[in-house]
């Protein structure tokens, strides 16, 4: 990939520091797994290819299990396949504390929508107004989780000698949540601490227009915003913007007031 070395671990620290998305309560039956204390601080895989960000956490991921003595990565992204047709990918397996566990792992940015449903959970959706929460949950409960137990995965498990195995499934579920500026929101099933700013529209916009900007790279929206950077003025801000809003995509920007306060947003196109 074409990171430098330091870029990549400030990645993989910024990833590590990303909360769980619930924790003490079962989320639509699914379980969060919780990883010891106990990975390397350092990310110490080999990246031969660029990867999309949930791509690149996953191997956050995996450098965390395989670093955990606790911990066997028996196998990491099994493709499950019918007459040479993919059906769908097991993104891990794995012994912990010799308890063999089937581990989906995901990572995600929601802001929320108010005018959305009835329950908290229906109102979280991605910035770009695709990939809700909800339907994310229901995926992995109708789809990705039930792929183990499809015959087409029983022969693949055969074919990896792991057969024997009973496997418990569990999910690493990270998120940014973002809620609407200047909006009181009550969150009661997700964890609080996940909340990483708020979003705004572009009659919003104009409240800011005495702070700086920056639109992060795809991959730099990993990381908690930082000074040290080129930043924008109002009005090139809204000329780069312009061209996500545009083609219905919602930028992520960070600011800098005045005062030298940095906030990490979203500039919603809807």
């Amino acid at each position: 990939m074409n990171l430098s070395p330091q870029h990549l671990q400030a990645l993989y620290q910024a990833y590590c520091k990303t909360h769980v998305l619930w924790k003490s309560t079962d989320i639509s039956t699914l379980k969060q797994l919780e990883i010891p204390i106990c990975y390397d601080p350092l990310f110490l895989r080999k990246l031969e290819r660029r990867l999309r960000l949930g791509q690149l956490a996953e191997q956050f991921v995996f450098n965390q299990l395989e670093t955990c003595k606790s911990i066997k990565i028996l196998a990491e992204n099994i493709q499950i396949q019918k007459n040479k047709l993919t059906l769908g990918e097991l993104d891990a397996l794995l012994l912990v504390d010799n308890l063999p566990i089937h581990l989906e792992i995901i990572y995600k940015f929601y802001v929320y929508d108010p005018t959305l449903g009835k329950t908290e959970i229906e109102r979280w959706i991605g910035p770009n107004r695709k990939d809700s929460l909800i339907e994310k949950l229901n995926k992995l409960n109708q789809k990705q989780l039930p792929l183990l137990y499809s015959q087409d995965c029983k022969f693949t498990l055969k074919q990896l000698d792991l057969e024997h195995y009973k496997f418990e499934q569990h999910v690493l579920f990270k998120a940014q949540l973002f809620v609407p500026y200047q909006q009181q929101v009550t969150i009661e099933l997700l964890n609080t601490d996940c909340v990483c700013g708020f979003y705004i529209n572009t009659s919003q916009l104009e409240t800011f227009k005495n702070h700086l900007f920056y639109i992060p790279t795809k991959l730099d929206w990993f990381l908690k915003p930082h000074a040290d950077i080129d930043w924008l003025e109002y009005s090139n801000f809204r000329s780069e913007s312009k061209v996500f809003l545009d083609n219905n995509q919602s930028p992520l920007f960070w600011m800098l007031s005045k005062t030298g306060e940095l906030t990490k947003s979203f500039l919603v196109w809807w």
